[in-house]
């Protein structure tokens, strides 16, 4: 009994020094997976691929978007390269399974932080801040007279399964007591094929994915977004939760883009607000988040200037938002929720400290 008691105890223990070892340039604690990226040279990021604004494939094979952005942020600070990155394309069946299977390292696309998604039980994720705050919408043709959910009571709704839409859509429709019949479609492409075609009456997801999906219309101006709100949609990168170290190393980084917009550096100023901090050593905060002073860093098995890294390599949030989805993209949303905290947004990060 001695002996197995004192087994247990040890167990934990070796599992946590399995996640310990020589970190490079970033020292301290370190991850498998990312010892296993280190030795491949490459981040092998899961996209959807085909959501203008966030993760889309060019003519020339290049990848833009923000959740693009956040891949190659990630590589920056990991590996002092934001082009070692190789993409996955994943359609919503897949993701979780690829993630979980080892085949993506990371999981940068539009998906919703669920309880069954983050549980050991369910899904068994780990995610990184939300680098979106969405809500599920519903968008049907302007000429169809449909102005609302209630509209749609007896019609058919197109929906892509394995989703969070899909149980959405459910429940608000059973709350208003409206019944309909939902043509559920495995990729986002046969979802919205669906709806052009005329097979349903309208077609549901996030509303900046609706956005996005109606500038490769035919006419975009002939689809509406309905003001309905279904949910709350909170995207966020996301990793295992097996592998603890990795996860906070890739939370840090997103942090960090954060961060570098409410202290205002910005891709063109970062290397001048090094020099500053390195001259100024009463400037404590930011000697800290730019690795001038402290081992933040290494606590997380990444270089001192990991939070440089990755603002050299694309910019603040603020900077990744208006580029892709803001007033100097295609889409141009409105940042809403997605402002800083001190303008009224949900765009927090906890203290580099």
């Amino acid at each position: 009994m001695v002996a197995r008691s004192r087994l247990s105890l040890l167990t934990p223990l070796l599992a946590a020094v399995a996640l310990v070892g020589c970190a490079g340039d970033g020292g301290g604690i370190q991850s498998q997976k990312m010892a296993a990226i280190k030795a491949r040279d490459k981040l092998i990021c899961g996209v959807e691929g085909k959501l203008p604004g966030f993760s889309f494939v060019n003519p020339d094979g290049s990848y833009t978007g923000l959740d693009v952005d956040v891949c190659k942020a990630v590589a920056a600070a990991v590996l002092g390269d934001p082009t070692k990155v190789e993409y996955r394309d994943l359609n919503s069946s897949e993701r979780f399974a690829a993630l979980a299977s080892g085949e993506v390292d990371l999981l940068s696309r539009n998906t919703t932080k669920t309880l069954s998604r983050d549980a050991p039980g369910g899904n068994g994720l780990s995610f990184a801040p939300p680098v979106f705050y969405d809500g599920q919408g519903v968008m049907a043709p302007t000429t169809s007279g449909i102005r609302s959910l209630a509209d749609l009571a007896g019609k058919p709704i197109c929906v892509e399964t394995g989703t969070t839409t899909e149980l959405n859509l459910a429940d608000r429709m059973r709350e208003i007591k409206a019944p309909y019949t939902p043509l559920k479609f495995q990729t986002s492409d046969q979802t919205y094929a669906a709806y052009l075609q005329g097979r349903c009456a309208a077609v549901t997801s996030d509303r900046s994915q609706l956005a996005a999906k109606r500038t490769s219309f035919p006419d975009p101006t002939a689809h509406a977004l309905l003001p309905d709100v279904l949910s709350k949609e909170p995207l966020a990168p996301a990793t295992t939760n097996a592998d603890p170290a990795w996860a906070d190393a890739v939370r840090w980084i997103v942090f960090a883009l954060k961060q570098a917009e409410e202290s205002g550096i910005t891709q063109a100023t970062v290397d001048a607000k090094v020099a500053q901090a390195k001259a100024d050593t009463n400037q404590a905060d930011l000697r800290r988040f730019l690795g001038v002073e402290g081992d933040f860093g290494k606590h997380l098995g990444l270089p001192a200037d990991f939070a440089v890294r990755a603002v050299k390599a694309v910019g603040n949030y603020g900077e990744i938002f208006e580029r892709n989805v803001g007033a100097g993209s295609q889409l141009k949303l409105e940042r809403g929720l997605n402002r800083q905290w001190k303008d009224g947004g949900l765009i927090y990060s906890p203290p580099f400290r």
